[in-house]
This record gives C-alpha cells, sequence and structure tokens, in this order.
C-alpha cells in the first residue's frame, strides 16, 4: 500500500476587487518561492515551490523523523509540532492529522508527509516567505500611516495568503467609510533573496462617493431639514471640505434610521416607521441621492402605567411612584428606558440585583393613547466574589477601587456597574474603560473584572496671544490630572500680560481621607493693571484652602478659606493736593489684609455639562471677610441658568446673575472688592464701562449691587462640528450701583455731584462667535447698545482669547 499525505496552498490566481457599491472580497495571492537574487515583481498568481515527490510508503511503526526543505526555521521548531514520535504506529488519519496541524502554524506554503518502507517518516515542507516591507501605491486620499494602522502584514511577519485576503478587505473598508465606494486594491509581491518578499497593496482609489441629496417622502410634522438635522449623514457642500460625514456609508445609514426613530418616538409618535431608505447613484457615479419615506403615524399620550411584579417583597405600588410618567403626558420612548433604570435602581437597592424588567405596550388608536405595564421578574441572587483591575500601569488599584459603586460581597447591580463605569471615565485618566463579568467560585458568584487602559493626564501648555482686552499675552503651564497615579490634580501656571500679570499653585486631593471629600490649597500672586479703567493698580498675593462633598448626585458644597495681602496702588502725586485724584479712590490707597470664609453651593440638572439641551444649573456663593484682618464685609452672589434646545442646532439659554455686598463693623467696601461690569461680563460695555463713575477724574467705581440677565440663542452656522465654532445671538440686560454714603457725599453731608450712580438699565445685542481654536479658546462679540448712560464707554467689537486649565 502506498501512503502519501501532502498540502499545499496551490497557485491561484490574485483577483481585483468587486465594483462599487458593494465589494466582494479579492482572492489573495499565493506564497512565493525564494527568488534569485535579482529580484523581480510579479502578480501573485505564481505557483509555490513544490515539495519533493511523494514517497511510496506502507502503514507501519515509525523508526525516525527526518525533515527536508526547511531553511530557517529548525527541525526541532518543526518536530515540536508534529504530533507524533519515533515508535508510533501511524496510518493514513494520523498523517491527515499532521499535515492540518502543521498546516495550522501558517509558517509553511506546502506540507507533504510519506512513510518509507525501512519506517524513516519524512516531513517535506516549503516554508512561507518572509515579509521585507509593506508598501502602498496610488493612495492620495488615505495616508500611508492610516493603512499602515488597519492592515495586519508587517515586516518581519509570515506572509500568507489568507492575511494578505483580510488586509485587502480591510482597506476596502476603509475607503468605503471614507465615501470612496468604488476602490479596487490589487495586492503584488516583489520576490527577493532568502526566500523574502516584498508586498505592494496598489489602490485605485476611485472618485469620492458623496451624497447629492437627502429626501424625505411622508413626512408632514417635520420638515426635510427639520429631519435632516437629526441625522449625521449629511448634503455634500463645498463647507464640508474636512467632513467624511457628506459620504455614503451604509452603517451610518443604519445608525441614521436609529436616530430618526429615537425623534419621532420621543415626540409622541409612538408607532412611527421608516418604510424605506433608498440610495440611488446617479449617472455620473459621483454621488448617492438618498430617498427615506416614513410612516409618521398618530401621536400618542401615555395611557394607564402599571407595574407588576412577581416578588410579595418588592411592593407595586410603590414602585410605580419611582416611574418618571404620568397619564396623559405625551408618550416619550426615553421615559421608558428611564423608568426602567429607576426601577432596575429601586429593585436593586432592596437587594435584588438581578431582575428582568420587561415593559409591554399596548397601542390604543381609538384615542392615541399607550398603556405601559412593567412587569419585573426576579433572577438569581448573585454576589460578587472579587473585583479584579487590570491594565492601570501608572495609576494605584485604590483610585480605580474609590469609584466603583460596589465592593466585594455586594450583591451584584447592573446599574451600578454601569455607573462605576461613568465615574472611572469622567477622570480623565483612561482612554477606555470595560467591565465584565466571569463565573466566581460557586453559581451565585461573579468576578467583575475592570480593564482600563491608560492615557496621557499631564500637560504642558506654552502659549501666547493678543486680544482686544488683555493686548498682548504670553502663558506658560503645567498641569498634571493623576499626580503620581494617586488621581491628585496639580496646576502651575505664569501669566504675563499688558494688564495683568499672575502666578498660581494649585493642588487638589479628590478624595481626602479615603472619603468623597475633595481637598486642595491654592497659592497664587497677581498684579492688575487699571490704569485705563481706574487709575490704580492692584496687587494681591495670598493661600487659600478648600474642601468640597457632595450632597446628592447633582448637589455640591464647597467651603474655602482665603488670605491675602490686597495693595491698591495709584501713581505718584495722583492723591496729592492739587493732584485731581478721586476723593473716593485715594481714600483706599495702600495695603490690607484679607482674611475670608465662604462656600459654594452648586446644583446641576443638566443633561449634559459640555453642550446642554435641557435642564438648569445654579450656583450660591457667599464670603465673609473679618476672621481676622483688616477688612469687614460680606459678599453674595446667585447665578442661575436654564437651558431649552428646540434642534440639536438651534438652543436657547436663560441665564440670571445677582449680587450684593456690603461692609460690616462700621467698614466701607473697598474698591477691589466691589463688583465691575463690562467686556467678557457684559457685552457691549468696556471693561468696567459700565456703573458708578467720577465725573472728575473719569475713573471707575464699580458698585456693590448688580444684576444682570441674558438671554441667548445658539443658532447653526453650516460649519463641521471639527471646526469647533459656534454662534449665538444674545441680548444682555442688566445694572451696577449702590456705593456707601462714605463716598458719594463730601465732609458736609451733601451730595457729590462729581460722582454718578444711578443704577440704571442697560441693555445691548449682538452676535458672539465662540472657536476652540488650536491656540486656545477664541471668542469674537459684535454688539449694539440699546440703553446706556452718558458716562458709560460702549465698545462694537471684542476680541479675546483665554487658556483654560
Amino acid at each position: 500500500m502506498t501512503l502519501v499525505i501532502a498540502a499545499g496552498l496551490g497557485g491561484t490566481a490574485m483577483a481585483q476587487t468587486a465594483p462599487a457599491p458593494t465589494p466582494a472580497p479579492a482572492q489573495t495571492p499565493p506564497p512565493a518561492p525564494a527568488a534569485p537574487a535579482s529580484a523581480q515583481t510579479a502578480p501573485a498568481q505564481a505557483a509555490p515551490a513544490a515539495a519533493p515527490a511523494p514517497r511510496p510508503a506502507e502503514t507501519g511503526v515509525v523508526n525516525r523523523i527526518l525533515v527536508e526543505g526547511n531553511q530557517r526555521i529548525d527541525q526541532t521548531t518543526v518536530l515540536s509540532y508534529l504530533p507524533i514520535q519515533p515508535g508510533d504506529t501511524v496510518d493514513s488519519v494520523l498523517l491527515d492529522v499532521a499535515v492540518r496541524t502543521l498546516n495550522r502554524t501558517q509558517l509553511f506554503a506546502n506540507v507533504q508527509i510519506g512513510l518509507q518502507p525501512n519506517g524513516d517518516l519524512v516531513v517535506s515542507i516549503v516554508e512561507n516567505p518572509i515579509i521585507n516591507q509593506v508598501t502602498f501605491e496610488g493612495n492620495s486620499a488615505l495616508s500611508e500611516k492610516k493603512l499602515n494602522e488597519e492592515v495586519t502584514l508587517a515586516p518581519r511577519g509570515i506572509y500568507t495568503r489568507a492575511k494578505v485576503q483580510e488586509d485587502v478587505g480591510k482597506i476596502i473598508e476603509l475607503y468605503r467609510l471614507s465615501g470612496r465606494i468604488s476602490a479596487t486594491v490589487t495586492p503584488k509581491l516583489v520576490q527577493l533573496e532568502q526566500n523574502r518578499v516584498d508586498v505592494v497593496f496598489e489602490i485605485d482609489e476611485g472618485p469620492e462617493t458623496g451624497l447629492q441629496a437627502i429626501t424625505f417622502l411622508g413626512n408632514t410634522a417635520y420638515s426635510d431639514g427639520e429631519l435632516r438635522e437629526v441625522m449625521v449623514t449629511k448634503e455634500s457642500a463645498w463647507y464640508r471640505l474636512f467632513s467624511s460625514n457628506d459620504n455614503y456609508d451604509p452603517n451610518r445609514l443604519d445608525y441614521d434610521r436609529e436616530q430618526l426613530r429615537k425623534f419621532y418616538t420621543n415626540r409622541g409618535y409612538y408607532d412611527f416607521r421608516i418604510v424605506s431608505a433608498v440610495a440611488e447613484l446617479v449617472p455620473d457615479d459621483h454621488a448617492f441621492g438618498l430617498t427615506m419615506t416614513v410612516d409618521e403615524g398618530d401621536r400618542y399620550n401615555f395611557g394607564k402605567i402599571n407595574v407588576v411584579t412577581e416578588n410579595s417583597r418588592l411592593n407595586a405600588d410603590f414602585l410605580k411612584l419611582l416611574i418618571p410618567i404620568r397619564e396623559g403626558q405625551l408618550y416619550e420612548s426615553d421615559k421608558i428606558e428611564s423608568s426602567v433604570d429607576a426601577l432596575t435602581f429601586a429593585a436593586g437597592s432592596a437587594g435584588y440585583a438581578f431582575v428582568d424588567i420587561k415593559p409591554s405596550y399596548r397601542a390604543n388608536p381609538e384615542t392615541d393613547t399607550v398603556d405601559v405595564t412593567f412587569n419585573i421578574s426576579e433572577g438569581q441572587r448573585v454576589y460578587i466574589d472579587r473585583i479584579n483591575v487590570v491594565g492601570n500601569t501608572r495609576t494605584i488599584d485604590p483610585v480605580v477601587r474609590r469609584e466603583m459603586m460596589l465592593t466585594e460581597g455586594d450583591a451584584f447591580n447592573r446599574t451600578l456597574i454601569e455607573r462605576s463605569r461613568n465615574n472611572l471615565r469622567a477622570l480623565g485618566f483612561f482612554k477606555d474603560v470595560t467591565i465584565d463579568e466571569v463565573r466566581g467560585s460557586a453559581p451565585d458568584r461573579t468576578v467583575v473584572n475592570v480593564k482600563v487602559e491608560e492615557q496621557p493626564t499631564g500637560e504642558l501648555s506654552v502659549g501666547a496671544g493678543f486680544s482686544s482686552v488683555d493686548s498682548f499675552v504670553v502663558n506658560l503651564g503645567v498641569t498634571e490630572r493623576n499626580f503620581r497615579g494617586r488621581g491628585q490634580n496639580v496646576v502651575a501656571r505664569a501669566e504675563w500680560g499688558s494688564l495683568r500679570q499672575q502666578l498660581d499653585f494649585r493642588f487638589t486631593e479628590p478624595k481626602f481621607l479615603g472619603r468623597d471629600i475633595g481637598a486642595g490649597f491654592d497659592l497664587f500672586h497677581s498684579r492688575y493693571d487699571f490704569q485705563d479703567e481706574s487709575s490704580f493698580d492692584y496687587r494681591s498675593t495670598g493661600a487659600g484652602l478648600r474642601l468640597s462633598y457632595p450632597i446628592n448626585g447633582y448637589t455640591r458644597l464647597s467651603t474655602r478659606y482665603f488670605i491675602k495681602d490686597d495693595e491698591i496702588i495709584v501713581p505718584t502725586g495722583y492723591c496729592a493736593t492739587g493732584g485731581g485724584g478721586s476723593r473716593a479712590l485715594c481714600e483706599q490707597v495702600g495695603a490690607s489684609l484679607n482674611s475670608s470664609v465662604g462656600y459654594t453651593l452648586a446644583i446641576d440638572r443638566r443633561n449634559d455639562p459640555v453642550r446642554p439641551t435641557r435642564g438648569w444649573n445654579g450656583t450660591v456663593r457667599q464670603d465673609l471677610a473679618g476672621v481676622g484682618g483688616d477688612v469687614n464685609y460680606v459678599k453674595t452672589e446667585v447665578e442661575a441658568s436654564t437651558y431649552y434646545g428646540f434642534t440639536p442646532a438651534w438652543i436657547v439659554s436663560i441665564d440670571g446673575s445677582v449680587g450684593y455686598v456690603s461692609g460690616w463693623s462700621g467698614d466701607a467696601v473697598r474698591i477691589n472688592d466691589r463688583f465691575f461690569r463690562g467686556g467678557n461680563t457684559f457685552r457691549g460695555f468696556e471693561t468696567a464701562g459700565m456703573g458708578p463713575r467720577d465725573l472728575s477724574t473719569n475713573d471707575a467705581l464699580g458698585g456693590n449691587f448688580y444684576a444682570v440677565g441674558t438671554v441667548e440663542l445658539t443658532v447653526p452656522n453650516f460649519l463641521p462640528d471639527t471646526y469647533g465654532i459656534k454662534t449665538s445671538l444674545f441680548t444682555d440686560v442688566g445694572t451696577l450701583g449702590v456705593l456707601d454714603d462714605r463716598y458719594t457725599l463730601t465732609s458736609t453731608g451733601v451730595q457729590d455731584t462729581n460722582i454718578v450712580d444711578d443704577l440704571s438699565l442697560r441693555a445691548a445685542s449682538g452676535v458672539s462667535i465662540h472657536w476652540k481654536s488650536p491656540m486656545g479658546p477664541i471668542r469674537f462679540d459684535i454688539s449694539k447698545v440699546w440703553s446706556k448712560e452718558d458716562y458709560d464707554r460702549t465698545e462694537s467689537f471684542r476680541f479675546s482669547t483665554s487658556t483654560q486649565f
């Protein structure tokens, strides 16, 4: 009997990718044999070098094993993969297993195994080539770096047909996602000596396939324009040069379908559905036309709301009170998800971590209502056996564990697990955070694995800028948000400008003494030049201590103590007899020690802390100066903002703020402790351009009281979000005034006619443009003042920049 087992990859020719719109997988080339010293380029279709001819053999006992054809792979390596040892009895089945085992290593292009009559088992192999380099030709839309990140073939790796086929598919998918749906990729080989090859991907990128038009059929409640705003996919336009969202991508279109469904179902359209979405190439194959047919249906309200539970210890009536839905309200699908979260959290708090909550719906077309029943079934109770933290190469374990809302021994709760993940992501220390569970030491035990991927947390910023406020500004800052891997925040900043010079050092421990208490200290020195506004310079050097802690999930209380040495400096001779200085200012020249305690109560009920479209937030701040020192006052400020988004691009916000400072123990309020408004705090007026003023010197004096209200409408500017430009229309209305009688009355007790303190209404409207530029945040304000006093200083344009830490 002749027994020969052989396997090879063959010599099938390479096929190019399929035409648009959906490319078919390309065939890949066979492995190339070693080439002579003079390298040559060849399409990947040459058959590999054949292994030696099969040898006749009989089934029998293996005497010894011989390896032939190996060049760089050691014989012992080949034998280590072989499931046969000398002395084994082999047959055709075992030899077939041995061939397939060697092929699975992807080290060999061809394998033949034959048993000689003398008992020698001969293993003849042809090694796969080694990749010398991987290059790309014809690519311009995508960089070589981007392509290299996608492909798996790499220098010094092993060349196989499967890897080439896989990489061709990845490159085609990459081009498809960038809007070039007709791109083709042809891989070729450059054969080198010593069984090495260069892999060349020849790319025909084809034209960029954009979206000529997005059309909707069947929509009556919302216009085509409103629905296009909901979609991530956009129509091609000249101003979207740096955006890829105007290219046709079927995957993105699936996401858009879901976004449209959420848009309608959150506005009462319970039975909304997308009938069809058809993308057709225009005749020149350069763009698609997308037509979406929708069935809006009727608008529904919530009907009867019920909770049904299998567990008698979970009170259905009590759980019903936790649901944020009431009968008669407009149907919103997001409220269903919020209700499930609330019920899951309530059941978890009662010790039932694994509950299954399934809403069931009953639509009543006659009354346009939807009855919703939340069915709660209890699962097996599972407890956390162990929590493992991996991937934290820099951040110490306690920093990660203290953000977890569960510990070992707790009942597993998926809602708390997700909140723990959000807590870790909010730290900003990690690029990615995943939390998964595996079976524990018993059926009712689970192990939680927290996997984190570290990212840089230190920043060195060096910048220079110019604005209409500060003229030339230079800043240098060092920030470390995860100092020593302990989650501590350290900021050191130096800033020098024509109007202010400032040095700051801040340290914050977010979990002081292992508790949810933030603690920190500040050291600072600053000098401000108010010569143009009020004929004085202000210098302040001091330090402070801070403590903050949460009251609940959306309210935080911060307390502080600051001590600082303040000094008011005026030009030489300004306050001398006949110097012409303001009496209200000259009385305050010199140094004073300010020792104060204060608190801030902050409430945040916004739906998004960065770009809110719903909700409100507010703060109350109070400081009491006079805990030692030379200055005695009480300062109070209240601020509140509310937001409402008509669409993601049209958002209205209403802001209001009020402040009042008054001296005590017979002290009047010094000019550096009063409020000034104008510039960035009240558009249309210069810095300190509104409020009380000494007409004899034209010096701004500030005020003890202010009230400012702002209505701002964010509007679309038709620029890609990647530009970081936001445009808004605004109206600012407010007042500033109320000086102490000490500064408004003369020594004889009559009104000083040079001091004006009208507390009159000011108002301005205009356009603001905010740009998150690579140099830092930049803001442009174009304003028109509608109400002012003759002595106020106004401005129609302001350009300012700032550095954020």
